[in-house]
């Protein structure tokens, strides 16, 4: 695979401690600041599906706990590999139960996504 983008993003989860939904966010935040267009415009590559590759890597606290074909459903095109590493950042908070809240913690992510062509 050659790498064509690589971009990060940083997602947080500040009521109900999920390291999945900060990992999402993190990932969001991250497609949210490139676009794709070279592909098509640059390289002619006109089934997206087909020759990119996404590789997702994701720091979190709980790393065993990630939900990988959740992650890989924040990516609308090419195949997806996610691979759940230890980092991210658990801070404290602010306890408010009403919000869904196990603990006074707020759980942090960082993604790096990498698109690349075969």
């Amino acid at each position: 695979m050659e790498r064509y983008i690589i971009e990060f993003g940083i997602g947080m989860d500040f009521h109900g401690q999920d390291i999945n939904n900060a990992a999402r966010k993190a990932v969001k935040d991250a497609i949210s600041k490139s676009c794709l267009c070279g592909l098509q415009e640059v390289l002619h590559i006109d089934d997206l599906d087909k020759g990119v590759r996404i590789k997702v890597t994701v720091a979190v606290t709980k790393p065993e706990l990630i939900d990988v074909e959740g992650i890989k459903n924040c990516l609308p095109v090419g195949e997806v590999i996610v691979r759940a590493v230890h980092g991210g950042l658990n801070v404290p908070g602010i306890y408010l139960p009403r919000f869904g809240d196990r603990d006074d913690s707020i759980e942090a992510a960082i993604a790096c996504v990498e698109v690349g062509i075969t």
